[in-house]
């Protein structure tokens, strides 16, 4: 007699790897979401991956990626259950063993509104809320007159520098990966120091703009600026709701509001660094 399949709480939960890219594309797919293969190939080589392979085929069951930043902080991102088990406590199990995994190491994600309950019920707070804005930029309202200019390779130190000061960790692994991984990496710059820098990175049919660090909502709206004028996509980018300023004028030229994700930690009462000048992250998934 064929043996029946393992219950779903029993199946075995592994690690991923770049070689798992399309079947983490295909489980996007499956939920509705865009195949993003360009950012789960960065996630996959940058962070963890864990899964549960499907018991009735090829493919994953559940998935899930944990970007860390050493001791201090670990992000994560794209949990996703295949519809056929989904209300089925897959994603809960799924993340009980990503925090065994994370032991001490205080966690952070962006939680939609389905997600949050749960989240919640495995000890998140919420600390803040991002909006996903996107739209084809406009240039209706202005920005201010901010040197921006392409970046070299002789800026990733200083731009490790002041991506280490702002995020208030070293990501030193996600950041030089920018030059290969975004189309358009902007500086800004103020009597020959660097002041803000900003990524343009290909997703489906837009840019995604992030990671966007800048002294002031200027010198952001600046780099924003530089980076739409270098596309012909739709733009996309996920801003702290504390950004006000830079919000309205983003509205201003059609970049609007599609989403609004909670942005949750655990084992720390706040994210380190600094948020004013984090205006947006690298991606969701990341932090």
């Amino acid at each position: 007699m064929p043996i029946p399949p393992a219950p779903l709480a029993q199946l075995p939960i592994r690690r991923l790897t770049s070689e798992d890219l399309l079947s983490c594309a295909d489980l996007s797919e499956n939920r509705g979401w865009p195949r993003e293969e360009h950012k789960w190939g960065l996630l996959l080589t940058a962070g963890t991956g864990y899964g549960i392979d499907d018991p009735d085929g090829p493919g994953l069951a559940a998935g899930s990626v944990v970007t860390s930043y050493g001791p201090g902080l670990a992000a994560i991102g794209m949990v996703l259950v295949a519809e056929r088990y989904a209300r089925q406590g897959v994603g809960r199990r799924l993340m009980q063993h990503v925090l065994a995994e994370a032991g001490d190491t205080p966690l952070t994600l962006h939680a939609t509104a389905n997600g949050q309950p749960l989240y919640e019920q495995l000890g998140f707070t919420e600390t803040s809320r991002a909006e996903m804005v996107c739209g084809r930029f406009t240039f209706t309202a202005p920005a201010p007159d901010v040197p921006v200019r392409p970046a070299t390779a002789e800026d990733l130190p200083a731009i490790l520098r002041l991506d280490h000061e702002v995020f208030g960790l070293d990501r030193t692994h996600i950041i030089a990966r920018l030059p290969a991984f975004a189309d358009h990496l902007r500086v800004a710059e103020q009597d020959g120091e660097i002041t803000g820098f900003a990524a343009a990175w290909p997703n489906m049919d837009t840019h995604v703009i992030g990671p966007l660090i800048a002294k002031d909502p200027g010198t952001a709206q600046a780099l924003i600026a530089s980076l739409a004028a270098a596309t012909d996509r739709p733009l996309r980018t996920d801003i702290d709701v504390r950004h006000t300023s830079l919000l309205s004028w983003a509205k201003e030229n059609g970049i609007d509001t599609i989403a609004t994700n909670a942005v949750m930690i655990r084992s720390l009462p706040d994210l380190p660094g600094d948020w004013r000048r984090r205006f947006a992250p690298l991606t969701v998934a990341a932090g």
